[in-house]
């Protein structure tokens, strides 16, 4: 990556490029378009020379000239609402740190049906408190197996069968009515073999050929093969594939119709410039940019995380806020969490990238403690991050849409005095139930038998082994007299039912007290099962992650207000839990979270030092009452405190501590002054 002792000028006649795009704008607008213009134009020029600099056969500044272009055009195109969004979001940049930012997942046709049938489930999500909607890959896919919709065919046409880009606009609309946005995923790093760029590549374009690494002979890609992980080692070995009508070899990172993209090539760069501005232009408020770790190749390394990535999304990032600032980016990279920071923007890419980023850790972290009923690991793990840039948001999730990788760090188990192998065997043994003493139903995923690594499929409700009742589609048996426990708090649930449900709240509170945007995934919410018919379809009958993708129950969604169900009582804590988090300003985003102090190797203590005073989150991950001490209740100015999860006075015991019940949670707040 080229190294710029100062930002380049842009040396470009901007009123020519201009001319012809915003002729029809009045003043005001294109004066607004022009002052947008002015404060990022170096930017994008920055970003383009970091990329491409040092390549004699790219001239950057008609690089810029069409960049700019584009965006200028999309301005002109843009809806007047979605004017407005921008300006609303430029008024208030850290919307998306506000803590009644919550998020839900899901994949359109297990959720809605279509896109229509996701708008009439916007009642659903408002009684959750959700303002944030990922609806999992919906752009044309290839046929057949598309890893989920990963392998993308047509980035301007929804599927089909979920509906049409009206039908997707509408729905926006619909979502901005009700305080929502809606997030799409972006595939950077590949295309289907099937893409119209793929097609023309295969029939000798030559223009279209260099859009993707293409190698006449095994002698590179056996070079790259030596530093290259295995991302799907089961069913896709190997990061090169033979392709006939290529006669060569691709770069495949993911699937062998997945052919990654030649991000070196400017066309490249331009093509999805335009599609960052058409799916903004249809009301999308958030990119994931999947696979953004993989976007530059370098040998000699393992071709994640290199510089270069960054720069793209500064120039991506950039060209979104000149025509559409509303637009937010989130960075999908699963990486070591000292790799991660860099995705929200440090050094000179501090506040030029994503504002927004996965936080793995924490979601593997929370599993481990609720295995293991014990929080040094997950302290010392947290306490390990680099601090995230104030102006950027974690994503906290309990599980998404793909599988867990028990990503431990030998150094972290070892500070502990575990073994790293050691604990991700265990982790991976306890929640397929293959350990004794697990209820947990999960599945496992890509074992590799080289390096013993397994991963974990599994909905939340099975990776916690919470017992089912008699719910149309359940993978348990319905329980009868004989398994049901004497009734208490939570109306007819059985014991084993209370203490899975407690679980799952925990796992949820943690999220939503972290800080970020919790997201919920669908289905979780009413503690579905895994779909116990995952492998039915021929194209999924070779992934197991789709026995934790199961279909939005109708059955679960008519009990979620019944709290002697399961589903009744999932649903009612997580909307409790999202309904205050809201109401809860120590929860914004741009205050850190620490790891407090506990004794007790069974209490996690979350700490935020907010102006208004300091908030602990006390979470107690054991099956038996704990306790966290008066002296730490003091310290932090929280002996009047306020729990704001039940809204009383915290309650001590006689000495003073705070007591906390088997799973339960304590969200302490400091007296109003």
């Amino acid at each position: 990556m080229r190294d710029l002792s100062e930002s380049p000028r842009p040396s470009v006649d901007l009123a020519a490029i201009l001319s012809g795009p915003l002729a029809g704008e009045s003043p005001e607008s294109r004066q607004m378009f022009e002052v947008r213009l002015d404060r990022w134009l170096p930017d994008l020029r920055e970003g383009l020379e970091l990329v491409l600099g040092d390549r004699a056969d790219v001239d950057v500044d008609a690089l810029t000239a069409r960049l700019v272009r584009a965006a200028a055009r999309a301005y002109a195109d843009r809806d007047p609402e979605l004017r407005r969004l921008d300006l609303e979001r430029l008024v208030q940049p850290d919307h998306l740190q506000r803590p009644d930012m919550v998020g839900y997942a899901a994949y359109t046709e297990r959720f809605g049906g279509t896109l229509r049938g996701v708008q009439d489930r916007l009642d659903h999500l408002e009684e959750l408190g959700v303002t944030y909607l990922h609806l999992m890959p919906l752009l044309l896919p290839r046929r057949g197996d598309s890893d989920g919709g990963y392998a993308v065919a047509d980035y301007r046409t929804v599927r089909p069968d979920l509906g049409t880009m009206e039908d997707l606009r509408r729905l926006t609309a619909a979502m901005r009515g009700r305080g929502m946005s809606l997030v799409l995923d972006l595939v950077l790093n590949h295309v289907a073999r099937e893409h119209p760029w793929a097609e023309a590549a295969r029939r000798g374009d030559a223009r279209h050929r260099a859009y993707f690494h293409v190698f006449e002979d095994r002698t590179l890609p056996d070079a790259y093969e030596r530093t290259l992980p295995e991302v799907f080692p089961d069913f896709a070995p190997g990061n090169f594939t033979w392709d006939d009508d290529l006669d060569a070899w691709v770069w495949t990172t993911f699937n062998a119709f997945q052919w990654d993209l030649n991000w070196s090539n400017p066309d490249v760069l331009a093509e999805f410039v335009d599609i960052v501005l058409l799916l903004a232009n249809a009301g999308v408020e958030v990119l994931r940019l999947d696979a953004i770790a993989f976007l530059w190749k370098r040998m000699g390394t393992m071709c994640q995380g290199e510089p270069e990535v960054h720069a793209i999304t500064q120039v991506l990032r950039t060209v979104a806020r000149i025509a559409c600032p509303a637009l937010a980016f989130k960075a999908e990279a699963i990486v070591a969490p000292h790799d991660l920071v860099p995705y929200l923007g440090t050094g000179r890419f501090t506040g030029k990238v994503s504002d927004l980023a996965y936080h793995n850790t924490l979601m593997v972290q929370i599993w481990s403690m609720l295995a293991t009923g014990d929080t040094r690991l997950t302290r010392e793990a947290l306490s390990q991050l680099p601090p995230a840039p104030t102006t950027s948001t974690w994503i906290t999730y309990v599980r998404c849409h793909d599988d867990i990788g028990w990503a431990i760090s030998d150094a972290d188990a070892a500070a502990v005095g575990l073994s790293g192998f050691g604990h991700r065997s265990f982790l991976a043994d306890w929640f397929t139930g293959d350990f004794p003493g697990s209820t947990a139903r999960g599945l496992t995923f890509q074992y590799n038998p080289a390096t013993g690594d397994r991963r974990t499929s599994g909905t939340a409700a099975s990776l916690l082994g919470i017992p089912q009742d008699d719910v149309v589609g359940s993978e348990a048996a319905p329980h009868t007299a004989d398994a049901a426990s004497t009734p208490g708090e939570g109306g007819g649930l059985t014991a084993e039912q209370r203490t899975g449900l407690a679980k799952l709240r925990l796992a949820h509170a943690v999220i939503a007290s972290f800080g970020g945007v919790p997201v919920i995934w669908s289905g979780d919410e009413v503690a579905t099962p895994n779909d116990p018919h995952w492998a039915d379809d021929p194209a999924h009958a070779a992934d197991n992650r789709w026995a934790h993708r199961p279909r939005l129950e109708e059955a679960r969604v008519a009990r979620r207000h019944d709290p002697e169900t399961v589903a009744g009582r999932a649903f009612t804590d997580l909307a409790t839990l999202m309904r205050v988090r809201a109401q809860v300003p120590h929860l914004h985003a741009s205050v850190p979270s620490e790891v407090g102090p506990a004794e007790d190797p069974g209490v996690l203590a979350i700490v935020r030092r907010h102006p208004l005073g300091t908030f602990v989150a006390v979470f107690n991950v054991t099956g038996e009452s704990r306790s966290w001490p008066w002296w730490h209740l003091d310290g932090f100015g929280l002996r009047d405190a306020t729990d704001a999860l039940t809204g009383r006075p915290v309650e001590t015991g006689a000495e003073g501590h705070l007591w906390l019940p088997p799973y339960g949670v304590a969200w302490l707040v400091p007296p109003t002054p």
